[in-house]
């Protein structure tokens, strides 16, 4: 497979080019390795890879590379990965181990398995990997991913499960580059880099700047004649370090006068082509950063000896490269979009709808559609931008691309209006309130709730007073679930009434079935658990005696919860297990994930923690399988996992996991906790930004929690209590029903309301705060009263406190909390075995309690919980404690600052290693300095060398 050819020299990359050499020989003898390549535009990430994959062809080893495109909104589905299969499935050398995986023809246009087989992403996945390791095992493999910032969501999803298996292929090696300056604070690509760079098989690459010395040594090897001193100077401290400037600003250094701009440099060396050659650069602009030969030659309309002079003017200026497959691309991004602005808009738009044109007519499925739809649009052909669209919607749906098919169907409903009605597509379902009622159910599943409601709103405001009532009904019970997801609670009931009423029970139908479902599910939620009981009852019958299978699941699941013991329950829990079995036969994967939530919750609730982990393993595998991860019962699933991690006292692989992809920001709340009990400065900030627009149920839960923990902690009573009244407050339903979390808000308020009327007995003023704890733990009686074992151990903890306000501490009290306590939760019960020890110690039992002091502080030791600690080493019952192991007094974040300090790092390059401002970087060090004690950075890891909180990393050969 041929390899792009550079002219340009590479100059002082020697380290790069060593650690990528590393890599490969380290994927050769052993494990597959991937290294993520960063760097700014033009800083030389490509022409680095190029000699990488030179010397690996060099080697004996299989090279392929795949691009990323900005096709601006247009979501192309696998598009790197379609071209890595492209090129292989056409090199005879391997047709034998290609079509010994024939899903990957799902990618190469050779079909695609049905829309309604959930299990066909995982499947896709898996064959792709399954391919390169088998091609891995006859050669080093090498695969090249150029431009991840332009990566589609599924491109990146597929790269996430290829890096984040057990371990890569012997032999595989995957190198993937990306521009760091595109990558704005809410860029897609963050999270996963967060999350693959902690990856064992995979490391991060940053290219930086090239020195002053080393510019000048490239400006030298670049110039076929001599430059003035002067003239080397002005080029060196113009390119600032960056390879691509410095070559442009040699190459225009024929130009009368310095050009100010990169893109007038850029035009300038095109306008020195000859026309014919200009010609061809705009064309190959339009088509994007690259163009097959066939493709090219027909759109620009030359004669082919004409069109390959032209071609070769323009790859001997460094303008194109040939590439793979007989296909041409741009030297660099940036000087394609500079071609592209400078085009006028007729020219683009007549270009635009010669390739949509070219394209239509050569065929190429269902991967081109986007293309095609990118193009029709510019070119102003509304009515196949809109057929294009819609095909490119298929597609996304068919990959289990939920955004994707998303933006493709938003953008159908921009086009619409302006199609005129006759020249619309035809079919079933391709009215615009079906088209957005599916567009709401792409966004429902690619986890944007609030958009969901707003798509769903639209139809319903697009349904007229003649609509057909099953579609009516539709709109209304697909409303009433979308609000349910963002609390809108009321309103939901609301609809799911008005979708009931307008359809009747019979004749037996799916809709009014599902109609019936939602209903159920809407009643039990504003607290009418009769209307539920009995709709759910009556619907069960209907979908049973109709054959709706999936229905008949989610009704069983929501009677999992109206009847018997509910959830926790036996009974619960057989119904919720035929629901799971049901959705699996009918091929209905939201259902299925919802029953899987219910079943690990249960667990959860019944205090069966290790029990519930594998359901939630089931469940966000079966989400991930069907393009359903960002789900609502996927993503509580994810903050479900973490609380259980954090509830068994696996706090470091807590804080790893919510690290690990794109989430809710909720659903690391079980890390912000950790952060918070390990007195990491910024939890506070950190759960107040979930507090923010929209309303997030699970967030402002989140928040709650640290909020009032935080302000206990620092003992002020006032606040605590302020914020445990505004989280309930804000959590409560529309029905008045105040949340379940409420018990546990409200122990924790306790604690400092028991402090405060401590220290205030004898004072006369201790009357306000043991009022105020006796409305605390009210409070917490009525929120537990029908909670399981973990409701009840925090029930058993306020009681405690609110013993302890108003009238002192009883061990008995406390000795019944650390039992309940003792059903897994290893944080709490070291909290309050601390309790329970202040009490034994208030009755003279010393014995007994340096025996419950010990035990707290040794988890309070292997969890890192510094302010536990502190607590502990203040009490007097543990004499000759301070012989023991010494508790690092960093957080986790701060360790890893300490680390790259060590590493001498600057608080920027802090910042992009860990994905946080410098300005972040910059407190964490203070910090640092603070906690140790030390006056500069160099002595700060003196100190921390010294005191064996960090030890010397070794040194990289090479």
């Amino acid at each position: 497979m041929s390899q792009r050819s550079f002219s340009t020299p590479l100059i002082g990359r020697d380290g790069e080019l060593a650690r990528l050499a590393t890599a490969l020989d380290r994927a050769r003898h052993g494990s597959g390795q991937a290294v993520v390549v960063a760097g700014d535009a033009g800083v030389g990430k490509t022409r680095l890879l190029d000699e990488v994959a030179g010397r690996a062809a060099a080697a004996g080893a299989t090279v392929v590379t795949g691009h990323c495109v900005d096709l601006g909104d247009v979501g192309l589905p696998y598009l790197p990965f379609t071209e890595l299969l492209g090129v292989l499935a056409a090199d005879s050398r391997f047709s034998a181990v290609v079509s010994a995986h024939p899903v990957v023809g799902r990618l190469l246009g050779a079909g695609s398995d049905s829309a309604r087989d959930a299990d066909a992403r995982l499947r896709l996945f898996e064959g792709v990997a399954g391919l390169f390791a088998d091609l891995a095992a006859t050669a080093p493999l090498l695969l090249i991913l150029e431009d991840l910032h332009w990566a589609d969501q599924s491109s990146r999803d597929l790269l996430r499960f290829l890096l984040s298996r057990a371990g890569l292929a012997r032999g595989l090696t995957v190198l993937a580059s990306y521009r760091a300056d595109d990558l704005h604070r809410r860029h897609p690509l963050r999270p996963l880099l967060a999350e693959l760079v902690r990856l064992p098989a995979v490391e991060r690459l940053e290219l930086r700047p090239l020195a002053d010395a080393e510019v000048t040594r490239l400006v030298r090897a670049l110039t076929e004649r001599p430059l003035s001193d002067a003239a080397v100077r002005d080029i060196v401290e113009r390119a600032e370090g960056n390879a691509f400037y410095t070559e442009e600003l040699v190459a225009a250094a024929d130009a009368e006068g310095m050009p100010t701009g990169l893109a007038d440099l850029l035009l300038i060396r095109v306008e020195q082509l000859p026309e014919t050659a200009q010609r061809v650069l705009r064309t190959a602009a339009v088509a994007g950063r690259r163009v097959g030969h066939d493709l090219l030659r027909d759109a620009v309309g030359l004669p082919e000896e004409e069109l390959e002079s032209a071609l070769r003017e323009a790859v001997g200026r460094q303008l194109l490269v040939p590439g793979d497959g007989d296909t041409y691309a741009f030297r660099h991004a940036l000087a394609r979009e500079a071609v592209y602005a400078d085009l006028l808009p007729g020219q683009r738009s007549r270009l635009h709808g010669t390739f949509a044109r070219l394209l239509a007519a050569g065929g190429g499925g269902a991967a081109t559609a986007a293309e095609r739809a990118h193009h029709y649009r510019e070119s102003h052909d509304l009515p196949e931008a809109l057929a294009a669209s819609l095909e490119a919607a298929d597609h996304a749906r068919r990959v289990g691309a939920p955004a994707e098919e998303l933006r493709q169907l938003e953008t159908a409903l921009d086009l619409w209006p302006a199609v005129p009605c006759e020249a619309r597509p035809e079919g079933e379902g391709l009215d615009r309130v079906t088209l957005t009622l599916r567009a709401s159910a792409a966004a429902a599943h690619a986890g944007d709730a609030h958009r969901a409601v707003s798509l769903t709103r639209a139809a319903l405001a697009g349904t007229g007073q003649d609509a057909d009532p099953e579609l009516a009904a539709r709109v209304r019970y697909t409303l009433a679930g979308n609000l349910m997801t963002v609390d809108n609670l009321a309103a939901a009931f609301v609809y799911s009434s008005e979708a009931l009423a307008l359809i009747p029970a019979d004749p037996p139908s799916r809709t009014w079935v599902w109609a019936a479902a939602t209903h159920v599910m809407a009643a039990r939620q504003v607290g009418d658990d009769d209307t539920a009981l009995r709709v759910a009852r009556q619907a069960l019958e209907v979908a049973e005696r109709i054959g709706a299978t999936a229905a008949r699941a989610d009704l069983l699941i929501s009677l999992a919860r109206l009847e018997g013991g509910g959830r926790r329950g036996r009974e619960g829990r057989a119904r919720l297990r035929e629901a799971r079995e049901l959705a699996r036969s009918a091929g209905d994967a939201p259902v299925e994930i919802r029953a899987l939530f219910a079943l690990a919750i249960g667990c959860f609730e019944a205090g069966e923690f290790q029990e519930c982990l594998p359901w939630i393993t089931e469940g966000l595998d079966r989400a991930r399988r069907s393009g359903l991860l960002s789900s609502p019962y996927a993503s509580e699933m994810r903050y479900l996992r973490l609380l259980v991690l954090y509830t068994l006292g696996h706090w470091d692989e807590c804080v790893r996991s919510a690290d690990a992809g794109p989430a809710p920001g909720f659903t690391r709340g079980p890390a912000l906790y950790v952060a918070l009990a390990r007195g990491e400065p910024d939890a506070v900030e950190r759960g107040r930004a979930l507090l923010g627009e929209p309303f997030d149920w699970m967030g402002r839960l989140v928040g709650g929690i640290v909020l009032t923990d935080a302000a206990a902690l620092r003992g002020d009573a006032a606040e605590a209590v302020a914020w445990m009244r505004d989280s309930v407050t804000a959590l409560t339903d529309e029905s008045g029903r105040a949340p379940y979390v409420t018990v546990r808000l409200a122990a924790l308020a306790l604690a400092a309301v028991a402090d405060r009327a401590t220290e205030a007995r004898g004072t006369g003023d201790e009357g306000r705060w043991t009022d105020l704890a006796g409305e605390l733990v009210e409070s917490a009686r009525v929120s537990a009263a029908r909670q399981g074992p973990e409701g009840q151990a925090w029930l058993a903890r306020a009681e405690a406190e609110w013993t302890r306000a108003v009238s002192g501490p009883d061990a008995a009290a406390w000795e019944k909390t650390v039992a309940a306590f003792a059903h897994g939760d290893v944080y709490e019960l070291a909290r309050v075995r601390l309790r329970y020890a202040e009490a034994l110690s208030a009755d003279g039992r010393r014995a007994e309690a340096e025996e419950q002091a010990r035990a707290a502080r040794e988890t309070a030791v292997a969890l890192r919980a510094a302010p536990l600690l502190d607590r502990l080493e203040r009490l007097d019952t543990l004499p000759g404690r301070t012989a023991e192991v010494r508790v690092s007094p960093l957080t986790a974040r701060e360790q890893e600052v300490l680390r790259l300090l060590a590493l001498g790092r600057s608080n920027r390059q802090i910042g992009e290693e860990l994905f946080i401002t410098g300005k972040t970087a910059s407190v964490h060090v203070s910090n640092i300095l603070a906690k140790l004690g030390a006056a500069s950075r160099t002595e700060a890891v003196a100190i921390a060398y010294r005191e064996s909180l960090i030890t010397p990393e070794p040194t990289a050969r090479g």
